[in-house]
């Protein structure tokens, strides 16, 4: 039988914006909590739609220039909580984690950076690291999480919004958290390429 999940918070920290305001605003009027960070929370902000600060819930401040946002427990175990555990309920009840049903994040531009021509230092600084930890973070907790891992699949998460309103259904998060993973794992071959040239 079929798992329904309800979407109730959603964690949105993306580069590319363009095409992400229809969902934005698809989420807010079915009553998802929306989740954010620096540009993006500007960027939900200025659609009029509310959203919360992660540095919020996790009471740190984005540090290292940026480096560290969302490498927070109060974020991953959100993600990575397990719904049907009583164990990992009462310690996210305990610490005062919030369930995150959604992720929709992407990834730095390492290869158009890599193109560009631009410096190591730049380079190495487009690696990026809570964007990729958040993807496999959700992926693999995809019974009860959705995660939309670069923009080509905004369109099939509004259909899926547009279609069943703010849950989904097993089979629905784990073709998401396929296509997670194959990003994933493209990242990391073009950033092993570029390491051992």
């Amino acid at each position: 039988m079929a798992e329904t999940r309800k979407i109730k918070r959603a964690l949105v920290s993306v580069f590319h914006k363009d095409g992400l305001d229809e969902i934005l605003r698809k989420l807010h009027e079915q009553g998802v909590e929306l989740l954010s960070t620096g540009g993006t929370q500007a960027f939900i902000e200025s659609l009029g739609i509310p959203c919360q600060r992660v540095e919020d819930v996790t009471s740190y401040p984005s540090i290292l220039g940026g480096r560290v946002k969302t490498l927070h427990p109060k974020v991953f175990g959100g993600i990575l909580g397990r719904r049907e555990l009583q164990g990992d309920q009462e310690q996210m009840a305990k610490y005062e984690i919030p369930e995150i049903d959604l992720v929709i994040v992407d990834l730095y531009p390492f290869e158009q950076t890599v193109a560009s021509g631009a410096s190591d230092a730049d380079i190495i600084e487009k690696i990026d690291i809570g964007g990729i930890s958040l993807i496999r973070a959700a992926a693999k907790n995809f019974r009860d999480v959705i995660i939309v891992p670069s923009k080509q699949e905004y369109q099939p998460l509004l259909n899926l919004l547009e279609k069943n309103g703010a849950q989904s259904e097993i089979e629905d998060r784990k073709w998401f958290a396929a296509q997670a993973f194959g990003v994933s794992s493209h990242y990391d071959t073009a950033i092993h390429a570029w390491f051992v040239k």
